[in-house]
């Protein structure tokens, strides 16, 4: 199995390469310095994202909800201050939802036992018209001038590096030595690979599960804040794209089995890369969005057919009620 993830990540990173000296060589304007990093910039929500749906999957679960968390909190720190109230209260409010929100999925899902799939689907459709309903006035909530001393997240630069690049890569670090270096990033793993297993030798599988959604509901907040800052408001309609299943396609695209207790943050790296120079590729060759979609769609199926090869689901992956 080792040597099987292993050549799907040198498969994916190799067409990822490929694919960038095919565009470098036969596609006018990609190889310059504003093009890779407008690509870079482009994607670093993405990868955001797909660092927090990561941590979701391996430890064998599905986060439908992350687009809704992305906008909502983000969101209503705009509305809240073009409403008036200080940036440091705005701030907390949306902290504060975003953590109910992953509390409230990981005990749906780990005490519950309700399917996550269907945990998160409906409390996704929740949020997103909670937002609607009772915190936006308008599809688009402006970027207000008091946020401006928080701009730099999305439209800073560092080393002449944009700065949600940067985001992205320290969100990374982060995920990598939580997973890697820590006994809770361990217990996720265990939780993926066998949670019968993982719970018989003591592990408190059901509070794991809920720091899970917790960690990914953050994530996606600040990914939400950084998205913001970026175009300068947030598109609170965003929940009705696509993004979500770019996420899964970064994720499962990279290499981190759906079964569970593989992968890491190399392969959202792997996945986020060779998604972003596809989608910036087929931008600057002028494909419709519709085509865009049909392409991804594709690659996403195709994605979910090697992962089901690899990592095949047994008997007791099923009883789990994942996706």
């Amino acid at each position: 199995m080792t040597r099987q993830r292993i050549s799907q990540q040198m498969i994916v990173f190799t067409i990822f390469v490929l694919m960038f000296i095919g565009f470098a060589l036969f596609l006018p304007g990609f190889l310059t310095a504003g093009n890779v990093l407008g690509l870079l910039q482009n994607v670093a929500i993405l990868g955001i994202l797909g660092l927090a749906m990561s941590i979701i999957v391996i430890g064998r679960g599905i986060d439908i909800s992350m687009v809704a968390v992305l906008a909502v909190p983000a969101g209503l720190v705009l509305q809240m201050v073009q409403d008036g109230h200080s940036v440091p209260m705005a701030l907390v409010a949306a902290l504060a939802l975003a953590l109910a929100f992953g509390l409230i999925n990981g005990w749906l899902i780990a005490y519950a036992e309700v399917p996550s799939l269907f945990t998160t689907l409906a409390t996704g459709l929740f949020l997103a018209g909670l937002g609607q309903v009772a915190f936006f006035r308008l599809d688009v909530v402006q970027w207000s001038p008091q946020l401006d001393p928080l701009s730099w997240v999305g439209r800073g630069t560092l080393l002449g590096v944009p700065m949600p690049v940067i985001m992205f890569g320290a969100v990374a670090a982060c995920v990598s030595f939580f997973l890697r270096r820590t006994r809770l990033g361990t217990y996720i793993y265990a939780i993926g690979d066998n949670p019968f297993g993982a719970r018989t030798t003591g592990i408190p599988t059901r509070p794991v599960i809920v720091l899970q959604y917790v960690l990914a509901a953050l994530i996606g907040a600040l990914a939400g804040m950084v998205m913001a800052a970026s175009v300068n408001s947030m598109p609170t309609r965003i929940y009705n794209s696509t993004l979500i299943y770019d996420v899964i396609l970064v994720v499962v695209l990279g290499g981190i089995g759906l079964s569970g207790g593989r992968g890491g943050v190399i392969n959202v790296v792997i996945g986020t890369l060779l998604i972003g120079t596809l989608l910036n590729g087929m931008t600057i060759l002028d494909v419709s969005y519709s085509a865009q979609n049909l392409v991804k769609g594709v690659i996403l199926l195709i994605a979910i057919l090697i992962d089901s090869f690899l990592n095949p689901r047994n008997e007791e992956t099923a009883q789990q009620g994942d996706i």
